[in-house]
């Protein structure tokens, strides 16, 4: 195998590793759904990666990850994958809109398919409760989020 080869090989790999360990602990950080619970994902993994927990520590941190990667790991982190509904909801709170989207073509999505998946992630108090706000839009459901909505 040439350097090459075992390069792309980590790199796939260390992408693998960090998408699992962010989907395995992302329900540990309360509040769900908030920047708190982003910000405490970091502090845990930096803590223990071995920096320090002050503000500089942080800082090191989060330089060494680099935008990639953690735009990568934020993604996965306010994501979630119904696969029994085959439907995906992206609910990052610095966007003013959670949006539920058919995870393959043909998937029928609708507003009543939509608020089932938002109660079941928990979303419900995070988001506008009046339908009528709501946008179906081709293939995706954008749903505002009750602080944008003010």
């Amino acid at each position: 195998m040439d350097s090459a080869d075992a390069t792309g090989l980590q790199a796939t790999l260390f992408d693998f590793a960090i998408g699992e360990l962010v989907r395995q602990h992302r329900e540990s950080f309360q509040p769900l759904w908030s920047v708190d619970s982003w910000v405490k994902l970091l502090i845990w993994m930096s803590l223990n990666c071995g920096c320090a927990g002050d503000e500089a520590g942080m800082s090191r941190f989060v330089e060494a990850l680099g935008p990639t990667v953690t735009t990568r790991m934020r993604r996965v982190f306010f994501e979630r994958e119904l696969e029994d509904l085959d439907l995906q909801v992206m609910a990052d709170p610095a966007e003013q809109q959670v949006l539920v989207l058919p995870m393959g073509p043909g998937v029928h999505l609708d507003l009543d398919r939509a608020a089932a998946v938002i109660e079941r992630v928990q979303l419900q108090d995070e988001v506008l409760a009046d339908r009528g706000r709501w946008q179906a839009l081709d293939a995706v459901v954008a749903i505002p989020r009750r602080e944008a909505a003010s």
